[in-house]
């Protein structure tokens, strides 16, 4: 069955809500054929994000499956977003049943 999987690169951002526009633009720019938002809770370096008040102290979570490829450009992308907001990208090689 593994043959007849579809292999690509999961790209997870979690940011500050207040990216979200600028990023989906970003994905759209780079013609990133689909994502999934979801808010997100947690606490790290940045502090405690627990997203009490809509748009105040909030993340979101956004994962997108793209190529290799397109995966090094998106974060280099993402680099600059770094020195002004909280924001952590990571990605992983993924296969599964997608086109």
């Amino acid at each position: 069955m593994s043959s007849s999987l579809t292999k690509g690169t999961l790209v997870t951002i979690i940011g500050e809500a207040v990216l979200q526009e600028r990023l989906i633009h970003l994905l759209s720019q780079l013609e990133v054929s689909g994502y999934t938002i979801v808010p997100a809770k947690g606490a790290g370096s940045h502090g405690r994000r627990m997203g009490d008040i809509a748009g105040y102290n909030t993340n979101i979570e956004i994962k997108t499956i793209v190529s290799s490829d397109l995966s090094d450009q998106l974060l280099d992308e993402l680099k600059p977003y770094q020195e002004t907001h909280a924001l952590i990208v990571f990605r992983q090689t993924v296969e599964g049943l997608f086109d």
